[in-house]
Formats: structure tokens, sequence, C-alpha cells
């Protein structure tokens, strides 16, 4: 085979994947950019439009709508709490955890990554999960979710891959100034971390952010239901009359789109300060078995 011949592959190869991966962008991106001209459209035009990326006419009455809108406001409140403290939660369980079975010497280590191992297989049940909630007296309590979810097996044991790939004389030098394991984990090990916290804050934040099950499961009191459970009751109110909800609201299609980008609004802004912890602590945590 010539050399022509063989550019001539690279070049459709290269043309193809470029292709897919147009054809993929546009896939996703549309759907958003309608979202995003949904939500500055008129009533009018999304009651008489189909499709369409720029709107005739722009007004922001949507999201005007939605900040004066005491249910959303409350929700958006609820969830950014649920957000920061079971991010904060999940990310010192998983710390502490990790640090433990990541040394050699811990005496139940085995028996103990097997059953986090265990947990990624086989789970308790929702009615169990339930019962096991209500005989703590955590129900209609935000504790009931971050206490569920307080470690995830994945993350879990990346972090203990992560702290294992941190040579020990570091840990051995910082015991000989006296240090304790406590202060070694958070004056070396951590530090040292940086990339795999920030790598899993993300994913502890999104997850935080996005619940919505664990919410209806454990939370009886409607004052107290993150965004996403608001969302969902208002994505399912009918256009069709456009009559106030039972709070005196209207959910017009437009201030759905507008919900909708508010919504993913805190986590597209987050993403780009963690995006480059990410790749390396995903990496990096996963060097060794």
């Amino acid at each position: 085979m010539n050399s022509y011949d063989a550019r001539g592959k690279n070049l459709s190869f290269a043309f193809t994947v470029y292709s897919l991966l147009g054809l993929s962008l546009l896939a996703v991106l549309l759907p958003f950019l309608y979202v995003i001209a949904s939500s500055f459209a008129t009533e009018h035009e999304m009651m008489s439009r189909g499709f369409f990326l720029i709107p005739r006419e722009w007004t922001i009455e949507a999201y005007g709508y939605l900040i004066s809108n005491a249910n959303f406001v409350r929700s958006f409140k609820n969830a950014v709490t649920i957000t920061v403290y079971g991010t904060a939660i999940n990310i010192v369980l998983t710390a502490l955890m990790a640090y433990g079975l990541s040394k050699s010497w811990l005496k139940g280590r085995r028996a103990l990554n097997f059953m986090v191992m265990f947990t990624m297989i086989f789970s308790g049940g929702i009615i169990p999960t339930y019962l096991v909630v209500k005989e703590l007296g955590l129900l209609n309590s935000y504790w009931a979710i971050f206490l569920t979810n307080g470690i995830a097996p994945f993350s879990l044991i990346v972090m203990r891959t992560f702290f294992q790939n941190i040579p020990a004389e570091m840990e051995e030098a910082g015991r000989i100034d006296g240090c304790s394991e406590m202060a070694i984990l958070l004056r070396i090990v951590l530090p040292l971390s940086l990339p795999a916290v920030a790598t899993f804050t993300l994913f502890y934040a999104v997850f935080n952010w996005n619940t919505y099950f664990h919410a209806i499961l454990f939370l009886n009191d409607s004052d107290a239901w993150p965004l996403q459970v608001f969302l969902r009751q208002m994505l399912i109110v009918s256009d069709a009359s456009l009559e106030p909800d039972a709070g005196g609201y209207r959910y017009t299609a437009a201030v759905k789109m507008a919900a909708v980008l508010l919504t993913a609004l805190p986590l597209l802004v987050m993403y780009p300060f963690l995006q480059k912890f990410f790749n390396k602590g995903m990496l990096l945590g996963s060097v060794k078995g």
C-alpha cells in the first residue's frame, strides 16, 4: 500500500469520525438551544409556532414570573441546602473510609472491601430502607437523604486507590514529626489528592442537586421538597387551559422552559471550574486495582 492510499484511508476515517461527532453534537445541542429560545419567547409564540431557535420577540417575563414564584424560590433554596450539606457529608465520609481502607495494616480490611463491592451489586431495597429510616425517626428530615446516600461505593473505591498511590514515605515523615492519623489525612493526603476530591465533589454535587426519588420517599412536607420535585410537578401541569394551579400560578410552556434552564444552570456554571481536575482525578485513581 502506497502513501497516497494510506493518506486517503486516514482522511476517510477522520471524515467519518468528525461527521458522527458533529451529528452527536447537533442531537445534544439543538434541544438545549430550543429550551433557551423557548424560555425567552412570548406565550403566544410558544402556542402558535413549532420548533424554533430564535424567537420573533424576546422577553424575560418567564424568568421574572419564576423569581416571583414563592414555590420555585423555596424549592431552589431547598435544593441548594441539600446539595451543599449533602456534598460536604459525602466527601467527609468517603475520604475517611477510603483512607482507612487504603491501609494494608487495617484489620478486617478485606471483609470491608468485600462489603463495599457487595453493595455495588445488591442493595437493601426500597421498603427495608424506608423502614430503617422510619425506625430511626428521620422521616421528613434531610438527614434521611444525607445518610442513605452517604457514600457511593464507586467513589469510595476510586478514592481509596488514589490514596494508595501516595508514597508511604510522606506519611512516615508525618508520623516522625508527631502527626496523628487524622493530621496526616488533613495535612498530607488530602492536599495531594485535590484532583480526586474535586472530581467526586462534582459527582456528589450533581447527584444531590438532582435528588428526586429519595425526596418524595422520605419528605412528606411539600415545603421541604427540592427543585427537581417541584420541576416535575410543574412540568406535568396541563397546557390545555393554562388555568392557574392550586397555588394561583400559571405554568405556561415558556415558564416551564425557563425553569428547566434555571435548574441546569448551577451545574453548568460549576463544571468549568472543576473540569481541569476531572480527567486527572479519574485517571490517577484508576491506576491501581
